[in-house]
């Protein structure tokens, strides 16, 4: 392996010390910017900086190369001081061709770094991005740093010694530009040489050609008069632990697994792949040491069904999707609901209606989860507030699913799903067991319906003697589970299988508040929780008067919403959506909910939620 300090020397520029920097990385799908992303997400996190990210993919799986419809970007903040989104403003882009560079130049601080690609601008790449003239040339980047480097040239010069082809040597380009940004920021680069020598074990000459072309990129901040200085972040003052990146469909698997240890059963997932949720099925399925078993359905009928089934059969069954399919799941959840099985469904929300938005993040599947199905059937529904937050709503889902015997919904999105984070380890020998016991015989007719204090019903495991009993979508009677079409045992029913779901307001957490009593009270849930904290903060600083409370439960509400609700002259609820919860909030406690609401495919900005608070409280 390359030395890095032999190779990658120690920088004699002056360092400029920053608290924290917003870099984004921008180009074509196949131009390895997720790649060059979690490499630098990931050398920052063993820095010890506290980092936030927001991948942004294209919608088209095989856009045309050099279209705005085929850019691909990376977003990644890092930081000395805690922080909870990937950013607003960028102080750095890194552009790899023109569309890239006029999607995402609005959000370029005036005065940030804009490094282009400067041999990816001829004519033919500016009619591709619909441009008639060059935004290098036209004076649109004037009020931003402009660094023209010609990333393609330079690469194929620093891996001319590896013989391989024109074509291979230009997809080196990315760790060209990660060279650059690495010595930028004062990025170790021993990481990134680990990860080329075990990505390319068995092709040693890409493995080579890929590290001369990060040393090239180290090497040309070295050497260029662009650069004047570089910028150190220093290490964030996080709690003492071991830390690593986690991405949140990545810590909804974990969760998953360590779910089915604490209560000792196995672990199933049922699933059809579809963005953004299929990496929980990847994820799982490379853990059958654990003895996780996944089945990859051919639809997303037979995947919540599977999930029925293994259910039924006393695992812990799991089954994931996005929005489309949820819907198709809608037949199925009900059957779990009227049999009263414990099970998760996992709904990872994108941008919709129908295919929609695919890569895109929304909050709009709300009021589907809630209501999405018919006749009267309300579930508990949980959503996560950030990437490592996943794992913990996991052991939270099927711990509530398997003491009340109800699928639970876990509602996630596009940008905590594909985001990432610093997640603490915890201590398992910590995490408290979920005890599950099943019937067995004791001599009595067994009532499969019956009911304990949270008015659940015992989950036999088919098979066990003397306890044979019928399932099936028709209405129960209630303790035999015999079919019932009498009216009034429907309603009993109806109303048992409700009051059950608001038992579980018993056994959650009360709702905290940050901030005082008065004022302005910002409601958030699902992934707005890091802008509306951090926006809620910088509002505070200003001596505004606000507050800051999240809901992880929405059905049911924490027992404590209305009275907190009521506590406050205002309510401002962000939401990427058209104001699906503050519907709700307004239907339930009758308080005149002001919406944020933005459906553009893209995460809140913090600025957006301050300009909000600053309007409601004049």
């Amino acid at each position: 392996m390359i030395s890095s300090t032999d190779q990658f020397p120690p920088t004699k520029k002056p360092a400029e010390t920053v608290s924290g920097v917003t870099v984004r990385l921008a180009g074509d799908s196949g131009d390895g910017m997720q790649l060059l992303g979690m490499q630098l997400t990931n050398t920052s996190a063993l820095s010890g900086n506290d980092v936030a990210t927001f991948p942004d993919f294209p919608a088209e799986i095989r856009a045309p190369r050099g279209t705005r419809a085929g850019v691909s970007g990376f977003q990644v903040q890092f930081a000395s001081e805690e922080i909870f989104t990937p950013g607003d403003g960028l102080d750095a882009l890194v552009t790899m061709n023109p569309a890239a560079l006029v999607t995402n130049i609005g959000d370029l601080k005036p005065g940030g770094i804009l490094i282009a690609n400067s041999d990816s601008f001829e004519a033919k790449d500016l009619k591709l991005a619909k441009l008639d003239t060059s935004p290098l040339d036209n004076g649109s980047t004037d009020q931003f740093r402009l660094i023209r480097v010609p990333m393609t040239k330079l690469t194929r010069e620093a891996v001319k010694s590896t013989d391989i082809s024109v074509k291979l040597a230009d997809r080196c380009k990315n760790f060209f530009a990660m060279g650059l940004v690495f010595w930028l920021y004062g990025r170790d680069v021993e990481p990134t040489l680990r990860f080329i020598d075990a990505k390319f074990s068995k092709k040693p000459e890409i493995a080579e050609a890929n590290m001369l072309a990060l040393k090239a990129g180290w090497h040309f901040g070295e050497t260029t008069e662009d650069f004047a200085s570089t910028y150190q972040v220093s290490a964030a003052d996080l709690k003492p632990g071991t830390y690593r990146s986690i991405m949140g469909n990545q810590a909804l698997a974990w969760g998953l697994i360590t779910a089915a240890k604490l209560s000792r059963k196995e672990l199933f997932l049922g699933s059809y792949p579809i963005t953004p949720a299929s990496d929980v099925l990847h994820e799982l399925s490379k853990h059958k040491n654990f003895g996780v078993r996944t089945f990859q359905a051919e639809d997303e009928i037979a995947a919540v069904c599977s999930a029925i089934g293994a259910a039924f059969g006393g695992s812990m069954a799991v089954t994931t999707s996005s929005g489309p399919g949820i819907a198709l799941k809608g037949e199925g959840i009900g059957l779990g609901l009227m049999i009263e099985l414990p099970f998760i469904v996992i709904d990872i929300q994108r941008g919709g209606p129908s295919t929609g938005l695919p890569t895109k993040t929304e909050q709009s599947d709300l009021l589907m989860v809630m209501h999405g199905r018919n006749g009267e059937s309300p579930l508990p529904v949980i959503a996560a507030r950030s990437p490592s937050d996943c794992f913990t709503v996991a052991i939270e889902a099927w711990r509530i699913a398997s003491r009340f015997m109800v699928p639970v919904i876990i509602l996630s999105d596009g940008y905590i799903a594909n985001g990432s984070e610093p997640w603490k380890l915890p201590d398992v020998s910590t995490l408290p067991k979920i005890e599950i016991e099943h019937p067995v015989e004791d001599g009595k007719p067994f009532l499969p319906y019956s009911r304990d204090q949270r008015l659940a019903r015992p989950w036999a495991i088919p098979g066990t003697p003397g306890l044979m009993h019928r399932v099936g979508g028709l209405e129960k009677q209630d303790g035999t589970g015999n079919v019932s079409y009498d009216p009034e045992n429907h309603q009993h029913m109806v109303e048992t299988r409700a009051r059950k779901v608001a038992l579980i307001a018993d056994e959650i957490d009360p709702l905290e508040v940050d901030g005082p009593v008065g004022g302005t009270l910002v409601l958030s849930w699902g992934g707005t929780y890091g802008a509306c904290r951090t926006a809620v903060h910088t509002c505070q600083a200003d001596g505004i008067e606000v507050a800051h409370a999240h809901c992880r439960w929405l059905n049911p509400f924490p027992k404590n919403l209305g009275e907190v609700l009521k506590q406050y002259d205002r309510v401002l609820i962000p939401e990427l959506n058209t104001g699906q919860l503050r519907l709700l909030i307004r239907h339930l406690f009758l308080i005149d909910a002001i919406g944020l609401n933005k459906i553009q495919g893209k995460p809140f900005h913090v600025s957006e939620i301050v300009e909000k608070i600053k309007q409601t409280a004049r």
